[in-house]
């Protein structure tokens, strides 16, 4: 008995028995009408605020914000991830410009510095990497977050006791 025979008889699947076929596949749908168009929900944590409007609500109502390039987790840039890296610890808020083009344009002129990443502390312009770098070295940097910290933590003048 030849090699091919004992195969076939041992594994039937081989050349013989019925023939295995597709299994039926069902009617063809009417194709669907497109579906009218609906703008995709803004990306970006702005919304549709104009840029200068959230620029200064977001510097206003965060004790310490860093406009970077990627996020935290995942700086896109080296001065970026040195600049998070300097303020870990300090919960600060972040916003990443590579996902709104129109913000990364308007933090520039909005603080009338040319790159990025850019520090606020306390709602004030602190500055860039290296100038951020300096003050964390000499101890500066810590003297302004502890007190914009305390600032943001003290109940607003305006507050009323309820």
């Amino acid at each position: 008995m030849g090699i091919i025979k004992r195969i076939k008889r041992r594994l039937p699947i081989v050349g013989s028995g019925p023939k295995f076929r597709d299994p039926p596949q069902p009617a063809a749908a009417a194709p669907r009408p497109p579906a009218p168009f609906t703008p995709p929900a803004p990306t970006s944590l702005r919304g549709d605020r104009p840029v200068g409007e959230f620029l200064a609500d977001y510097v206003k109502e965060n004790a310490i914000v860093l406009f970077m390039k990627g996020s935290p987790a995942s700086p896109m840039c080296g001065f970026s991830a040195r600049a998070a890296g300097i303020l870990t610890g300090t919960g600060f808020a972040h916003f990443d410009v590579l996902s709104d083009p129109d913000v990364r344009e308007g933090v520039k002129r909005f603080s009338d510095w040319p790159t990025i990443p850019q520090v606020y502390v306390g709602g004030e312009f602190v500055g860039g990497s290296d100038i951020v770098a300096q003050m964390h070295e000499s101890g500066e940097l810590r003297e302004l977050i502890d007190a914009a910290l305390a600032a943001d933590a003290a109940p607003s003048a305006d507050a009323t006791p309820g």
